[in-house]
């Protein structure tokens, strides 16, 4: 247990908290600029084990913000990039990864295999997917998401407000910009998914409280949080 001493000193967690994130299993959506934090910290604190799914491979566009590929990786597929790293960090943690697209053919069998999911893609069409299956199967999950300096966060659970709460429906193909238009500063993607990787660390050991029937968001610009209340 000297890997997760830190950890089990934490006043909540103990042995008993680092015992549930060994028995549990999380998926991430995406092994991107989110991803990438995300499972870095998830695979550190000793989840037992972690699902990636993204069908694309590592370009060197990605470096800049997407931590968990290094330059030697170009052309290679971000799964096994991703497992690569995260093998070496932890070798207790298994990694099972997709490497195809998430549709909604395959999102329920592959998420009902999860104890928690987070979403950590980049287009409007999987993170309703990733809600809309995720309140059917009542698994809770973490929405993140970020663009230029500013980055959002969001827990569900069953019972408590879910993505469709704040969004009815995906905006219309061409009405908000993407990173490729506007850009996106590495270390925002690495806070927010810093803050995920916690909101499932705590799901699944009890801790702290979760970002319930709100929305979190971060200006980078300003280093202001903004907490948004959201109606049920």
């Amino acid at each position: 247990m000297d890997r997760y001493t830190r950890n089990i000193l934490i006043e909540g967690f103990g042995e008993d908290g680092q015992q549930k994130l060994k028995q549990s299993k999380v998926l991430v959506v995406g092994a991107g600029g989110l991803g990438s934090p995300v499972l870095f910290y998830l695979a550190a604190a000793g989840v037992g084990t972690l699902g990636i799914i993204d069908y694309d491979v590592v370009d060197i566009s990605n470096l800049q913000r997407q931590i968990l590929h290094q330059t030697t990786d170009l052309g290679k597929n971000k799964i096994e990039s991703a497992k690569e790293k995260l093998t070496a960090l932890n070798p207790e943690v298994k990694v099972n990864t997709y490497g195809f697209k998430f549709t909604t053919d395959n999102a329920a069998e592959i998420i009902k295999e999860y104890d928690f999911v987070v979403d950590c893609c980049d287009n409007y069409t999987t993170k309703f997917l990733i809600n809309d299956v995720c309140v059917k199967e009542q698994k809770p999950y973490s929405h993140g998401a970020v663009l230029a300096l500013r980055g959002e966060i969001m827990t569900y659970i069953p019972g408590y407000a879910d993505y469709r709460s704040v969004f009815d429906n995906p905006p219309e193909e061409g009405t908000v910009p993407t990173s490729a238009q506007i850009g996106i500063l590495g270390s925002i993607a690495g806070v927010i998914g810093s803050i995920q990787a916690t909101e499932a660390i705590k799901y699944l050991t009890g801790i702290g409280d979760l970002i319930l029937n709100r929305i979190l968001i971060f200006d980078g610009k300003t280093m202001n949080f903004h907490s948004l209340k959201i109606k049920t």
